[in-house]
């Protein structure tokens, strides 16, 4: 696969493309694409079965480990769908849309799936995501049912998994944006006070809002080795002011950071940060590339430096959320592993 397509500012570009969207259907009971069957490989954008795009790793001294991995990892992606065509009223991706499964690998797969193959057995599942607008006030009518159709899917390829593949191993399960969304529901329906909290090393619930209380038995990380827990954070730069419009309708929100893993609000410096992968994959990790600090319900931290940084001028760097603290997400998703394993 063509690793310059597999970029930061490819990502960048993806999470803030506007594009037409499907006209809002005069009921709820609106078309979906046809649902996908798990147990064929094609339904999967990574599995440790198939050569993909989360086997990779940037630079040179890092290497895939899923071969020896004691544990798996369930990963869920973020909204990539934005663009449709004028003929296409789905609110819901059709999994036969090569291009938007192409972009799904090459951005997502490479730049957040990767991150964690040193720790498990990597397993990404294709599914019907919702259109970005069901984020905005555009969306509002159908979203509660474009976000079912996709949560369905997710629902599906993680009981596939486990049926099928799970065997009893211990589980990462990490997301980010819209897979985060699906995330949250997922560990309330098959982890919280259930049986399988014992397989859960943590999870890694990036890039939306979740409240810490969000569940009865897996509190937030306080600790870089802490299993059984979960750890989330939303990146802003350090000058980001909130509009007074801008709220969490979550109380409580939980952030931990990914410098310190910690919920202690004192700035990680950039010392900490073992390195960023951005726009060049090939490059490898950016060492000491930001620092990081806890502010109430958000993660700030100052603009990186890297070629081209002059076109990058938002203030909200979700696009980042993972990219920023690359290796340090891959390091410690290792050591949760080791310390749920002793």
């Amino acid at each position: 696969m063509a690793l310059r397509f597999s970029s930061f500012l490819l990502l960048t570009s993806l999470l803030v493309a506007c594009g037409s969207i499907p006209s809002i259907p005069a009921s709820t009971d609106f078309p979906v694409p046809d649902p996908p069957n798990y147990s064929q490989a094609r339904y999967w954008a990574a599995s440790p079965f198939a050569d993909d795009p989360a086997d990779r790793t940037p630079g040179t001294n890092l290497e895939d480990q899923q071969l020896t991995a004691t544990a798996d990892v369930f990963y869920l992606h973020p909204t990539i769908y934005f663009k449709t065509r004028k003929d296409n009223e789905f609110w819901n991706a059709d999994l036969n849309d090569r291009k938007l499964n192409t972009s799904v690998d090459e951005a997502a797969m490479l730049n957040h799936a990767s991150i964690f193959n040193a720790a498990g057995r990597v397993f990404a599942p294709r599914y019907r995501q919702a259109h970005i607008k069901v984020f905005y006030p555009e969306g509002r009518t159908v979203s509660r049912q474009a976000l079912d159709t996709a949560y369905t899917d997710v629902l599906a390829a993680f009981d596939h998994y486990l049926a099928t593949w799970n065997q009893g191993r211990p589980i990462i399960i990490a997301s980010h944006s819209q897979g985060t969304t699906h995330a949250k529901r997922l560990i309330a329906d098959r982890f919280d006070g259930k049986s399988l909290r014992s397989q859960l090393v943590a999870a890694y619930l990036v890039g939306m809002p979740v409240s810490a209380d969000a569940y009865q038995t897996i509190p937030v990380c306080e600790s870089a080795t802490q299993t059984g827990c979960f750890v989330s954070w939303r990146t802003y730069r350090d000058d980001f002011k909130p509009k007074p419009a801008y709220q969490d309708t979550v109380p409580n929100i939980a952030v931990v950071n990914p410098l310190s893993w910690t919920t202690s609000e004192q700035r990680a410096p950039l010392s900490l940060n073992k390195g960023g992968v951005l726009y060049n994959y090939e490059k490898g990790p950016l060492p000491e590339l930001v620092w990081a600090e806890r502010r109430g319900a958000g993660l700030f931290t100052n603009k990186p430096k890297f070629f081209g940084d002059i076109l990058f001028n938002t203030k909200n760097y979700h696009v980042g959320d993972y990219n920023l603290f690359w290796l340090n997400i891959r390091e410690n998703a290792v050591q949760r592993v080791t310390a749920f394993s002793r």
